[in-house]
């Protein structure tokens, strides 16, 4: 547009908000730090922390920038991107430990992954608003529909670990049967991408006081005071710079995290299972998970349990089977479907709770609490390997 300001890199810092100014900050200074310790021969504990909490912040950067990217896209078409780079994070990390043959930590990574959004998260989310705004409700369309496609990745896990201890005559072909599993569940994805373009069923809403508000920030932002905070969408560049950079610096950290890993917990005494369960799947989403709870506070709560379940279904239906493939590549320890059944219990007990409390559309903070604890109970049991 004639006489329209153009943005320099020069002046590219002043569209990003204060809070993103932290982030970003946080994430190239913790990620420049690990790599020196790194290379130095640093204390493992020490790398392992400070590259734990770079993911955690790079995961952010990447979402932020993936979100600006897909603002010039339709909103079924925003939900497939942010779902699909928003996890280059956990991919990294599961890469580089199936590289080490660390394929405990792989496994209860991914699961935990599911679990910490599907419990911890939406018990979080449901907890503080319903504290704060008493009974909520939403729309239970988008739920069911996701619990569903949740239900069938459970039974992707649960078919080939049953298939395994039950020494049925398809024992011994546990690699073959987890790829068959694993095809299935990203035909089943790829069958999901042209509802969520279209605005199915699948795909992300943005309720209509979202969209007011954002309407609504937009004239604000010509008028209010600079020292104010607003959130000004970014020119394509920036977000592609910003998500590129991120996603490089997340697979840099991703080495040196898994690196330290082994070390690290042997230094402090933690099992395998629960780092992958707990310590590594929280690292990738550790601040994205505020974006849940804090819609939920603010009483929106369509599009908290959207966002929130939306992260939890694409680990279970695209991350996973994508992993079990890429496993077979010359170097990689190979990843199958067949767990320990502890966690196929686990994962699938999360799986039903869930899929109940959201079934009528309604939460409190008692179901939030609830989800809280299975997660808690199951966090414990894994404490000791």
């Amino acid at each position: 547009m004639a006489g329209a300001p153009t943005t320099t890199p020069g002046n590219a810092l002043a569209l990003l908000t204060r809070s993103q100014k932290i982030i970003l900050a946080l994430a190239i200074g913790l990620s420049i730090l690990a790599g020196i310790l790194t290379f130095a021969h640093a204390n493992e504990v020490l790398i392992f922390v400070l590259a734990g909490t770079a993911l955690a912040f790079l995961a952010a950067v990447v979402g932020e920038a993936t979100e600006q990217v897909g603002a010039r896209l339709s909103p079924g078409a925003t939900g497939i991107l942010q779902s699909t780079i928003g996890n280059l994070p956990e991919l990294f990390v599961a890469i580089f430990a199936l590289r080490a043959g660390l394929l405990v930590v792989v496994q209860t990574s991914l699961i935990g992954s599911i679990l910490g959004n599907s419990l911890l998260v939406l018990g979080l989310a449901f907890f503080v608003g319903g504290v704060r705004h008493g009974t909520q409700t939403f729309s239970s369309h988008l739920p069911r529909m996701i619990a569903t496609l949740t239900l069938l990745a459970v039974a992707a896990l649960v078919i080939p670990t049953f298939t395994a201890f039950l020494h049925t005559p398809a024992s011994g072909h546990e690699d073959q049967l987890s790829l068959a599993a694993a095809i299935v569940l990203l035909i089943v994805y790829a069958g999901s991408i042209p509802l969520s373009l279209s605005g199915g069923p699948t795909a992300l809403p943005k309720p209509p006081e979202l969209e007011e508000e954002e309407r609504a920030d937009t004239q604000a932002t010509q008028q209010a005071p600079k020292s104010e905070e607003r959130h000004i969408a970014w020119p394509l560049w920036l977000a592609i710079t910003l998500l590129t950079i991120s996603g490089v610096g997340a697979a840099l950290v991703s080495d040196w995290f898994v690196e330290a890993l082994t070390p690290a917990t042997e230094a402090l005494g933690i099992s395998e299972a629960f780092t992958g369960l707990v310590i590594v799947a929280l690292a990738g989403n550790a601040v994205e998970h505020f974006v849940g709870v804090q819609l939920a506070a603010k009483n929106k709560s369509d599009y908290a349990v959207s966002v929130i379940l939306n992260s939890s279904l694409q680990i279970a239906l695209a991350l996973i089977p994508a992993l079990v493939i890429i496993s077979l590549l010359p170097g990689l320890t190979h990843l199958t479907l067949v767990l320990s059944p502890l966690l196929v219990v686990a994962v699938g007990l999360a799986a039903i709770l869930g899929a109940v409390i959201v079934f009528d559309g309604e939460s409190n903070w008692l179901e939030g609490l609830a989800l809280m604890g299975l997660y808690v109970i199951i966090a414990v049991s894994f404490w000791w390997g």
